[in-house]
Formats: structure tokens, sequence, C-alpha cells
């Protein structure tokens, strides 16, 4: 079998193949799971991640599977592997807030994997927080720093709750809309090159919020 395109990689040599396209460069409809252990403090958040078509069909290319179009969990991971591994250097995109005060995360659970249908990727992987945490209001914000991922939430629930308190409710906050300006701006910046003059990420982040009693 080839050797696995990491995310990195991937990402950095669909940038150069495509020298046209403006940041950003890959697209990802995300719904995420906020999971609760029976004390009531959150445990994790179990992320699931769908890549749009062209960079699915370009991170599978070249991969062995035993039906031509189909690839199964257990072909798929050793990409699942290296794209999580590879993902550590951007904290997984993800950043929570535990009443105001920044919680850490863990690497992920050893039981992540990627899915296929209809030609789209789904990574999925459960973030546990180093330490449980009680809190009246959990954040989470999923971004990238240098806008070359845009994430976007699923239109259809894409914010759940697994064994949550009583009272405890979910939501989200879409990012503000961008200007022409900024737009303009960041479409100047050539495709093998990362956006590091406009690290806006967390002004366009996407939010979770949790509200509980």
């Amino acid at each position: 079998m080839k050797t696995p395109r990491i995310l990195l990689a991937a990402l950095a040599s669909l940038a150069f193949a495509t020298p046209a396209l403006a940041h950003p460069h890959v697209w990802v409809t995300m719904t995420t799971e906020v999971v609760y252990g029976p004390d009531g403090s959150a445990t994790g958040l179990k992320h699931a991640w769908a890549f749009d078509d062209m960079f699915s069909s370009f991170a599978t290319q070249g991969l062995d599977s035993k039906e031509k179009g189909k690839f199964t969990r257990e072909e798929l991971a050793p990409l699942a592997k290296v794209n999580v591994e590879s993902l550590k250097e951007f904290g997984y995109f993800t950043v929570a807030t535990v009443d105001g005060k920044k919680a850490t995360l863990g690497e992920p659970l050893a039981d992540y994997f990627l899915d296929y249908k209809d030609e789209v990727l789904t990574l999925n992987f459960i973030l546990p927080f180093e330490k449980p945490v009680k809190a009246k209001e959990l954040k989470v914000d999923i971004y990238d720093v240098t806008m070359f991922v845009d994430f976007a939430f699923a239109k259809d629930n894409p914010v759940k709750l697994a064994g949550a308190p009583a009272g405890c409710k979910a939501g989200t906050e879409l990012p503000k809309e961008m200007t022409r300006e900024d737009a303009l701006r960041l479409s100047q910046i050539p495709a093998d090159q990362p956006n590091t003059t406009m690290a806006w990420g967390a002004k366009f982040a996407n939010k979770i919020v949790v509200n509980c009693p």
C-alpha cells in the first residue's frame, strides 16, 4: 500500500496544486457532542469533522481498498492515525473555557477513526478534558488561526449533550460576516503560503455555548 498522506502534507500539496485558490483551502462541516460523566462533570468533546469532497478525494488518492471507491475504517486507520497526530500542532483547532477560564484539553482518545461515505471523509475523535470540569458556562471555540481551514456547523443538530445534568442547554454562535475588504486581503495571500499576517481565526470562530443551572 502506498504511504498515506498526512493531513498537513495533503493540505500543503493541495495548495501547490491549486495556486489560483484563495484562503481557505479546505472546508470542514462539523458536529460536536459534549460528553458528561455520572457526577455531572464534562469529560470531553466528541468531534465529527466531514471534509469537503475535493480534499476527501485528494487524501484518499492512491489508498488500497478491497472495493473500488469505498474504504473501510480498517483501511483508513493508518490515515486516521497520522491525521490525528498532525492536528496536535494546531491544538486540534479547539479552545475551551470554563466559566471564563481556559480549560486544558488532552490528546484524543485511542478510539478515533475515519469514515468514508458519499465520497466524503469524516474524522471522528474525542478530545478529553485533562480533568473533568463542572461549569455553569462552558464555551468551545473551533477555528484555524490562519484561516487555511474553514469550519462550519452542520445544518442539523450541530451540538448535542450526552449525559448532561438536567437543565443544561447547548447552543451555537456563528462567526461574524467578513467584510469585503478583509476577504480581498485574504484572497491575495498566495495559496502556497500560510496566513500569518492576518491571524484572525479567533474573530471568526464557531462557538459552542453550554449553560447549566
